[in-house]
């Protein structure tokens, strides 16, 4: 964490907001794993501040996804589904771009898509829940991502 801790305020010297958006993500992702969820929320929101700053949809969808997992985990399940529903679109907006960038993408759409339906599934909406995970199969077939795959099919198992 130092070392992100670092890379925030070189970042804020040499005015870079970019990289100090990405710094505080980290710190966010960092401060997640160690179950720290309200100081990951916080670097989160600055982090989503500086990405919309400087116009970076692709920081500013990963950073709402990651919100929403925060709230998630905290059992705030509605305020979870408006963060990964504004995620979304933003995804599929970055545009098409071909190769392991295109691959990024549509895993990071298919994470957000069965994010989407854990969360009604876990509001007891099934047939919502169905639409989403019916969704993130053809994604994760057309990259090749069998351990996502297996994970949605789950998914879906639960519901049946």
């Amino acid at each position: 964490m130092v070392q992100f801790e670092k890379a925030v305020q070189l970042s804020q010297v040499a005015n870079a907001q970019d990289q100090q958006a990405l710094a505080l993500l980290m710190l966010g992702r960092t401060s997640d794993g160690l179950g720290e969820r309200q100081q990951a929320l916080e670097f989160y929101q600055q982090a989503l501040s500086l990405y919309r700053a400087v116009g970076d949809r692709s920081g500013e969808a990963r950073t709402l996804n990651n919100i929403g997992s925060v709230y998630s985990a905290l059992g705030e399940k509605e305020k979870a589904l408006k963060f990964y529903s504004q995620a979304l679109p933003l995804m599929r907006a970055v545009g098409d771009s071909s190769g392991s960038l295109r691959s990024n993408r549509a895993r990071d759409e298919a994470a957000t898509l069965n994010n989407i339906g854990v969360i009604y599934d876990a509001l007891g909406d099934k047939e919502k829940a169905l639409e989403f995970y019916n969704k993130v199969l053809p994604l994760r077939r057309a990259v090749g991502d069998r351990s996502g795959e297996a994970r949605t099919l789950n998914n879906i198992g639960v519901i049946y």
